[in-house]
């Protein structure tokens, strides 16, 4: 059985912050760009609260069956409410969206390649 690979997203909303909350997450808004925004096993946070309060967590996963999604969802929404924890940065209306790559349909180049590939 070949691995499947998993990118799950894990969004919400930043609550309650204090003013020393948000001043670190504001001097950290550099780090945490959109435009460096990653899927890693360890998750990667990308939010812009100079704009709105809503953060996401991009994580990297794996499994063996089509049905393993469902478990790295969990832990990547596990993941996501430790790292807020540990901070104490209060959040709200956390949603997660998964995607099977292997399912994923493939882009044109990738379709050239594939089918002189299989030529």
């Amino acid at each position: 059985m070949s691995t499947r690979t998993f990118r799950v997203i894990v969004r919400g909303v930043f609550e309650g912050l204090d003013a020393d909350q948000r001043a670190e997450l504001l001097a950290r808004a550099e780090e945490h760009d959109v435009l460096r925004a990653a899927f890693t096993t360890e998750g990667n946070l990308t939010y812009d609260l100079a704009a709105r309060p809503a953060f996401a967590f991009r994580f990297l996963d794996a499994g063996e069956a089509e049905e393993d999604i469902l478990a790295a969802t969990e832990r990547a929404e596990e993941a996501a409410k430790a790292w807020l924890a540990e901070r104490g940065y209060g959040h709200k209306n956390l949603r997660s969206t998964a995607e099977d790559l292997s399912l994923a349909p493939l882009g044109k180049r990738q379709r050239r390649e594939a089918a002189r590939k299989n030529g």
